[in-house]
């Protein structure tokens, strides 16, 4: 995760007041509507972000929403770019939430996110302007890499804005050759003579000759900055001829010579205040007055902003400004120049007030520049405990990255949170050795683990240090968890739980689920269910709701697997009930995608997809790890119960793309799941290929870990229709069957029963394939599982439509039967739809909005939400795609095939 976000940095700034009219500009700028890409490139100083700012207040908001970002160096990290990137496209827009969850992904998926991005940007009916200000900033080739993806597969509604200094490494000539890249260059944008004796005379305030601005915008080549500075150093003179007359030199002399000239001619304290606060990257006055020490911050900017001293304000409300990048370069080197042995006592100041204030990260970026790494590493000590419960992990692995060696060596908290934080973001390089540091430098030589730290050790947090013995070997079963070393893990599980007291929930809950997927691995579910059920209820005490929700997640498929199919969604409607339904937690999105599993299991695909639309609009960014993959793995199979494969195979192929089990067994491969839909396509080759891949065999060993590819092997083989596929599929679900049953995993037999099934149809051993199946229908009928039998498909029906109407697995075979035809139970609507109602309901199936929707019907906008209101009430539904959904459901439109 990137952290908390500056607002500021995604707000597009506002038009300045004062600026010089440049409508040769504006129309070039124009045709970025109609263009991919448009550059604006030139030197510090030039006017790039007004220029863009002028403009931008001139689009209508009905042509294009506008998305901004004004970056710094610290976006360099490609996980935080995108997530400013797909923040600022947000609160233009409304979309892109689903993309902010896949950015929290370990690790983050960069190109699933620009996917989600285009797409939801496709769907818009406007136009969206992207503006990436200062982006020679950032100089990551990753971060290139998305910006050219984002670029070549752009809707046409995306056009992207880059204001730079020098070009990025694109492909600028490509879209130049196609016509699709609007370029303005420093040559366009140095001041014509007319501009600038429109910009000296007017917005600076003098009254120069003809003569005089001539000579000026000769000698500064039309550099917008070299004149503001000129301006500014010539406020108050008698001799502005001798000035202009003397005013020589190349750009960093002439900003050198400039910059002394306003320096030197401003009051002291204003000078003072701008060197001493030219440390800070953003400025607000409360910042100001902790660093300066003076209490007219606010005052002050305010007057810097009316004198154009090159400051630019970062909101609507001036609360926040920078300076000009120029001008604070130019300060910062005054400031060293002159005050060098200042600087660490300002950095110290802003990192002070920063952490007071609650933005902890900057706090901590100031004491490092400040060269107070001691003051750093305390921050972060202390701000531990909220940022595991966050799940910043992004934030905290970044810490880990810049902070000394030697320092977090005698920091055995902070070594331990830093290893925790890179086990958790699947960064494994350097944990152990982390892990060994902090045992080394505490020094307990196989005896107790000292109370007190030895001396030289630092802690802050004594609480933190408590638990370090237990953490180290929470960490060490992690770590050999991810090996699949699942005795090791079970080992040092137990060996933190007896090392915890009975009061620390949050650790004993830890060990706990590190124990239970060890059990869940070896295929041993009660034994994990026990465990999960116990750590659930310690994380419910200690109230870490989103790992509440995390744990509901593995203990949901065990008691699928189990065959509880009832008792799963119990258990997520349950905690879905412990959010907050304004503030929702991480893993909210998570408890309605395991809901939309189970509802699809019982055949309610209008309920499946209800809690689907429900998950993407809180965002993926409110899922843990597993929601990206899991969410497209249930949105696939809900489109292939609907009969769309095709886009079933999408999703699936963008599941693995994003594929993160968070330390869960994969017992569920994405590739199997792939293979299965293969079959069902017809594409027997491509599920061969996989089983050739994956070297299964029908003679294999069976394990509950590979019981899911073992069971989609066994279609394979009976999809070939030879003699020899059904015997060797026969032999080895004969195998799968006693492991299910020892194993007492109701949910697996089901599905074991069905195949063996298929198998004695296909080797026309009928009175076998109908004692299978009555003995499948009978286990699925208490739960209500279907789909595990439908998904089977015309053969599956040839067999239920033969069980005998005496027969007790009869009426819910009758069920099962109407699903695999695709005939679900009649039901009808206590309230009928109206024809009008109809028109619409029609339409809202279409890619029309509401707008077109009422154009087509000839009818008022508020018409058609008027109607739309109704459909949703009487259909049961919240949105267009699940009134639709219901509609199909219930025979009130046909569904298209």
């Amino acid at each position: 995760m990137a952290g908390p976000l500056l607002e500021s940095k995604y707000r597009a700034p506002g038009r300045r007041p004062g600026t010089v009219a440049r409508p040769r500009l504006l129309d070039v700028l124009d045709g970025t509507l109609e263009a991919a890409l448009t550059v604006v490139s030139a030197p510090a100083g030039f006017g790039k972000s007004t220029l863009l700012a002028e403009w931008l207040a001139a689009v209508p908001a009905s042509t294009a929403a506008v998305a901004w970002v004004s970056l710094d160096e610290r976006d360099d990290d490609p996980t935080r770019f995108w997530t400013y990137v797909v923040t600022a496209v947000r609160a233009a827009t409304g979309v892109g939430g689903s993309a902010l969850g896949l950015l929290t992904s370990a690790p983050s998926s960069i190109e699933s996110t620009l996917v989600a991005v285009l797409n939801d940007v496709g769907a818009s009916s406007r136009d969206v302007v992207l503006v990436l200000d200062d982006v020679h900033l950032v100089t990551s080739p990753e971060v290139h890499e998305g910006i050219a993806f984002l670029l070549e597969h752009r809707p046409p509604q995306l056009h992207l804005v880059l204001a730079t200094r020098v070009d990025p490494p694109l492909p600028l000539a490509r879209w130049r050759a196609r016509g699709e890249l609007v370029e303005v260059r420093a040559a366009d944008l140095r001041f014509t003579e007319q501009e600038s004796a429109t910009y000296l005379n007017g917005p600076m305030g003098l009254a120069l000759s003809g003569h005089d601005v001539a000579t000026l915008d000769r000698r500064a080549e039309g550099w917008i900055a070299a004149l503001q500075l000129a301006a500014l150093s010539m406020r108050g003179r008698d001799d502005v001829g001798a000035f202009i007359a003397g005013f020589a030199g190349d750009d960093r002399h002439v900003v050198d010579y400039l910059a002394e000239e306003v320096l030197a001619r401003l009051p002291d304290a204003t000078r003072d205040f701008l060197l001493e606060t030219s440390v800070l990257e953003r400025l607000t006055g409360p910042l100001c007055d902790a660093v300066t020490g003076r209490d007219d911050g606010r005052g002050t900017l305010v007057a810097l902003e009316r004198a154009n001293l090159f400051l630019v304000p970062l909101d609507d409300r001036r609360q926040w400004y920078r300076y000009h990048h120029l001008f604070a370069d130019v300060l910062r080197a005054h400031l060293t120049d002159e005050r060098a042995q200042t600087i660490p006592e300002l950095h110290r100041r802003a990192s002070a007030w920063l952490a007071d204030t609650g933005d902890v990260p900057a706090a901590v970026d100031h004491a490092l520049a400040g060269g107070h790494v001691d003051r750093a590493a305390d921050l972060m000590e202390r701000a531990m405990p909220t940022m595991r419960r966050e799940r910043r992990e992004a934030e905290l692995v970044r810490w880990a990255r810049s902070m000394p060696d030697e320092v977090v060596r005698v920091r055995p908290v902070l070594g331990m949170a830093f290893a925790g934080a890179l086990a958790q973001a699947s960064q494994f390089d350097t944990v152990e050795q982390r892990l060994a540091d902090v045992e080394r430098a505490v020094g307990p030589a196989g005896g107790a683990w000292p109370a007190q730290p030895p001396p030289g050790l630092v802690v802050v947090d004594e609480e933190g240090y408590r638990s370090v013995p237990a953490g180290l070997e929470l960490y060490r079963a992690a770590l050999a968890l991810r090996r699949a070393d699942l005795g090791a893990t079970s080992a040092h599980a137990q060996q933190a739980l007896s090392l915890t007291p009975a009061a620390d929930d949050l650790t004993r809950a830890a060990a706990g689920a590190l124990g239970g997927l060890a059990s869940w691995a070896r295929g041993d579910l009660a034994r994990a269910e026990a465990a999960y059920v116990e750590s659930l209820a310690g994380l419910h005490r200690a109230g870490f709701v989103a790992d509440v929700l995390g744990c509901c997640i593995a203990l949901g498929d065990i008691r699928r697997t189990l065959g509880r199919l009832g008792d799963a969604e119990r258990l997520h409607r349950w905690a879905l009930a412990l959010t907050d339904p304004v503030a929702p937690v991480r893993g909210t999105a998570d408890m309605h995608v395991a809901l939309a599993g189970v509802l699809l299991e019982r055949d309610d695909l209008t309920g499946a997809a209800e809690h689907l639309d429900a998950s993407r609009r809180l965002g993926e960014h409110r899922g843990l790890p597993q929601n990206p993959y899991r969410s497209r793995v249930v949105q696939a199979r809900l489109l292939e119960a609907r009969g769309d494969l095709d886009g079933a195979l999408a999703l699936l192929d963008e599941a693995e793309r994003v594929h993160d089990t968070d330390y869960s067994p994969d017992v569920a491969p994405v590739p199997a799941v792939r293979a299965r839909l293969r079959l069902r396509r017809g594409e027997l080759r491509d599920a061969e290929a996989w089983a050739r891949d994956r070297r299964l065999t029908a003679d294999d060993e069976t394990t509950y870990l590979r019981e899911y590819e073992h069971l989609t092997l066994a279609r394979v083989l009976l999809a070939r229709r030879d003699d020899a596929g059904p015997g060797a599929a026969a032999g080895l679900l004969a195998r799968l069957e006693a492991a299910a049953e020892q194993g007492a995993r109701s949910g697996s037999l089901i599905e074991v029963l069905v195949l063996r099934a298929l198998v004695a149809q296909a080797r026309r051993d009928v009175p076998s394939a109908l004692d299978a199946l009555r003995r499948a229908v009978t286990l699925a009928e208490p739960e209500g599982f279907v789909r595990v039998v439908a998904d089977e498909g015309p053969p599956i029906a040839a067999l239920l439509r033969a069980l005998p109407r005496h027969d007790p697995a009869h009426a819910h075979g009758r069920r099962l039967l109407a699903a695999v035809v695709g005939a679900p139970a009649p039901r009808t609507l206590v309230d009928p739809l109206s024809d009008r109602e109809l028109d619409v309901l029609r339409l809202l199936g279409s890619d029309l909005g509401g707008p077109e929707i009422a154009r087509e019907l000839s009818v008022s906008l508020n018409t058609v939400r008027t109607h739309t209101k109704s459909i949703y009430a009487k259909l049961g539904v919240t949105s267009r795609r699940a009134a639709v959904h219901r509609a199909h459901d219930l025979g009130v439109l046909p569904r298209v095939r």
